[in-house]
């Protein structure tokens, strides 16, 4: 389980999503549960709440099958003085529902956001746009640092006053990169995005990093890896353009997918045209992941994800 309750707070009247809720409110929480799915589960859990004067102002729950599927919740909840009483209300949680269900479990307060790391190399839209949200209050997020692996864009970020840390990555000194990396991240930050960083990290660096890796990546029909995929996809005349915004694993570009968008275009476009188009729906894509994310409506079920 996780419970996250401090006094990293966001900035008031900062939007959580479709619930229409102020981060602000100090006294909204959100749980999520994840279990083998059967009776009176959903009943299990609200009258848990209601035993401890939580009032639900928001629920979502899903099966992957009717018997013997397993069972995903997210729950917004009001609790008059959440900030003191979250820790009991987490352990009477564990010895009351999560441990007899065999589920698991986080509760965390609305009021606190998530602390991210973000990666970038050279391409800054992902960037840039990540930042101006955050500071414009529409993300739920503390930008504590960003790393990267060249130091061309250290200006525009000290620009929103968020560190820089300029950690150069070469084959040879992958390995000693990575641990300045990780060094630079423990026990600081809740999530890493890599809002275009040009470098695949190490299963090493995933196993090591203990948060949640969100990367963005174009994807093409047909997909084109490499470099200059939009000069190839302009040769061979693709019709759609689009991105993924997913869990990054070991396994390059396969993990858990969070979102996807695509646009149409044809066969006037220039490269540059692709290009800015690519850039567009980047940036949008992975907004929404971040922001999902943070709002704990990802929900990761193996190889696929519920997402609320």
């Amino acid at each position: 389980m996780t419970v996250l309750h401090d006094d990293r707070r966001a900035t008031p009247g900062a939007a959580v999503g479709a619930a229409g809720l102020a981060d602000g409110d100090r006294d909204l929480g959100r749980l999520v549960v994840s279990c083998v799915d059967g009776p009176g589960i959903v009943a299990r859990i609200s009258s848990f709440l209601h035993r401890h004067g939580a009032n639900i102002v928001q629920s979502d729950q899903d099966s992957t099958g009717a018997t013997g599927g397993r069972f995903f919740l997210r729950i917004v909840f009001h609790l008059s003085g959440l900030a003191t009483s979250l820790s009991a209300l987490d352990e009477a949680f564990e010895a009351e529902v999560a441990g007899p269900l065999g589920g698991t479990y986080r509760f965390r307060e609305v009021a606190v956001p998530t602390r991210v790391a973000l990666f970038v190399s050279r391409y800054d839209h992902c960037l840039l746009d990540l930042l101006w949200r955050a500071r414009r209050g529409e993300l739920p997020i503390d930008v504590v640092t960003v790393v990267s692996n060249h130091p061309d864009l250290a200006d525009d970020v000290a620009s929103f006053g968020v560190p820089f840390e300029h950690v150069p990555v070469t084959r040879a000194t992958k390995p000693q990169a990575e641990q300045r990396q990780l060094d630079l991240l423990r026990g600081k930050v809740d999530l890493v995005v890599l809002a275009r960083y040009m470098q695949i990290l190490s299963g090493d660096f995933l196993d090591r990093v203990g948060v949640p890796v969100i990367n963005i990546h174009h994807s093409f029909l047909p997909a084109f890896a490499g470099a200059g995929p939009y000069e190839r996809a302009r040769e061979r005349g693709v019709k759609i353009i689009g991105a993924t915004a997913h869990y990054a694993t070991e396994d390059l570009d396969e993990g858990p997918i969070i979102e996807q968008d695509v646009v149409r275009v044809n066969h006037r476009a220039t490269v540059a045209e692709l290009t800015r188009r690519g850039a567009d729906i980047e940036r949008t894509v992975l907004a929404r992941a971040v922001a999902w994310h943070c709002e704990d409506r990802v929900l990761v079920n193996g190889r696929t994800t519920i997402v609320f």
